[in-house]
């Protein structure tokens, strides 16, 4: 495996988590609830009167946050991803059932979760980090591929 230093950009990657963890600090003291994902997009499946609008301008927003980038900042990246469709189909249903299952993904636990000190989040975010590290690991240096 070669990492590609030309493509290592510290400086939007910083930017990205400073404006990622403004917005959680801003929606929990503005809204009272948590800024995860995974909650937002669920409750879209069984919504309540007046959550809808909101939680699907904050998806479009997610969605959208790429072309803005690259049309207000000039940023221009090209996404490879090397598996096959069944391998990503596979792959969004594990996180999906995970993040069912963990009550939570990774910026509810990962970034509101543990700002705000919960043990239960701390014992989530350490689970699917060492759960990432261990596939990426096995797929990587075990199986090869």
């Amino acid at each position: 495996m070669q990492i590609d230093w030309l493509a290592f950009t510290p400086g939007p990657a910083f930017l990205g988590g400073m404006l990622l963890g403004i917005a959680a600090a801003l929606y929990v003291i503005l809204h009272g609830r948590i800024l995860g994902i995974s909650g937002i997009v669920s409750g879209l499946l069984t919504p309540k009167e007046g959550d809808v609008n909101w939680r699907l301008s904050l998806i479009l927003g997610l969605l959208s946050a790429p072309f803005w980038a690259s049309l207000l900042l000039d940023l221009h990246t090209t996404t490879v991803i090397d598996a096959d469709w069944v391998a990503i189909i596979l792959a969004g249903l594990l996180v999906g059932f995970g993040a069912h299952y963990g009550s939570g993904c990774t910026s509810g636990h990962g970034v509101c979760g543990l700002s705000r000190l919960s043990p239960r989040s701390l014992v989530a975010t350490i689970s699917f980090m060492s759960a990432g590290f261990f596939t990426v690991f096995v797929v990587r240096h075990v199986l090869g591929l």
